[in-house]
């Protein structure tokens, strides 16, 4: 059966580059690009089937479903961590109600769901070291409680109705194409712009907090092998933990200086950034991803900072 997907989302981190990449691999005229507020970006209008949709309006989500004729959508419109502490009440909104609806119309529809969870769905009472698949979640943000609530949602309709929902913690997530968008690891994308342009950089988190991350091609890598996995194999479904490498602020910035050794570091911790960090693990143990579809990332911490610098290079036509 041809894949005709439809992305939300899709002018923010993720679904700008998921796009794309689904198109190469599906064809350019199966792959619909929804966003929402936000212009979607040039090159994705261009190139493909591109559309706006509210999800918190199950009636028109329902509408664009019908119109292109969808049977897997990769949910990704959501408010993020950061953003969501200055309104929660909106995080809420969005990233629940959102999701029901997602949810209410596959069962009517019977398409498949990619459903991204994310590293805040843990909170201080997780294990911290190598963060359990299976293991308590208190998240003290709202994007983190939504996160959860969604890890549940997803699988109550996937026992209940046989919606087939799927999907992965994210990290955070490192890119080049695609600006910061309200989250506590953005820093870690932030830093490469300002060492580049100005060689120095005020991070928002403190030196030692180590954090779970990975890079843009691998967490796009992720989300297609998992929805391409065979179904029989897979114990969990959703929220699989997958991960590709751990590092602080000082690492980073350390490993920057090997290619831009005038770069310098400052520190302006934001506390309610430094906080929401604090609650979440050093690292995540995805033995089950491995085990259960395969998953492998492709970059390592050292091969992310040379690409990075050298495709952000290009991109702002700057040399050192």
């Amino acid at each position: 059966m041809t894949k005709r997907i439809l992305v939300t989302g899709a002018a923010g981190q993720i679904g700008s580059e998921l796009v794309p990449f689904l198109r190469e691999k599906y064809g350019s005229d199966n792959v619909v690009a929804c966003g929402h507020h936000k212009p979607l970006p040039e090159e994705i209008v261009n190139s493909g089937p591109s559309d706006y949709v509210d999800v918190r309006n199950a009636r028109e989500l329902a509408e664009k479903i019908r119109k292109y004729n969808v049977n897997t959508v990769y949910h990704l419109a959501a408010i993020l961590s950061a953003s969501g502490e200055k309104n929660p009440q909106l995080a809420w909104d969005i990233n629940i109600n959102g999701l029901y609806n997602i949810l209410e119309v596959a069962r009517e529809f019977k398409y498949a769901i990619f459903i991204p969870s994310s590293i805040a769905a843990f909170g201080p009472g997780t294990p911290k070291v190598n963060t359990p698949q299976d293991t308590i979640q208190r998240p003290t943000s709202m994007y983190g409680i939504t996160k959860v609530a969604g890890e549940l949602l997803a699988d109550y309709y996937w026992l209940k109705y046989g919606v087939d929902a799927r999907g992965v913690r994210y990290p955070g997530i490192i890119s080049y194409v695609t600006p910061p968008g309200g989250g506590t690891t953005d820093y870690a994308v932030e830093i490469f712009y300002e060492a580049i342009l100005n060689k120095k950089y005020k991070c928002f988190l403190r030196h030692n907090t180590m954090l779970d991350m990975m890079y843009m091609p691998d967490a796009l890598k992720a989300a297609v092998e998992l929805m391409e996995a065979d179904p029989t194999n897979l114990k969990h479904r959703n929220a699989f933990n997958v991960t590709s490498f751990s590092f602080t602020p000082a690492m980073l910035a350390d490993e920057i200086k090997k290619h831009i050794p005038d770069f310098v570091m400052e520190y302006e911790i934001d506390p309610i950034r430094q906080g929401i960090a604090d609650s979440w693990p050093d690292s995540m143990d995805d033995s089950c991803a491995r085990e259960e579809w395969g998953w492998k990332p492709d970059y390592d911490f050292p091969a992310m900072v040379k690409d990075m610098i050298e495709k952000l290079m290009v991109k702002l036509r700057k040399s050192i």
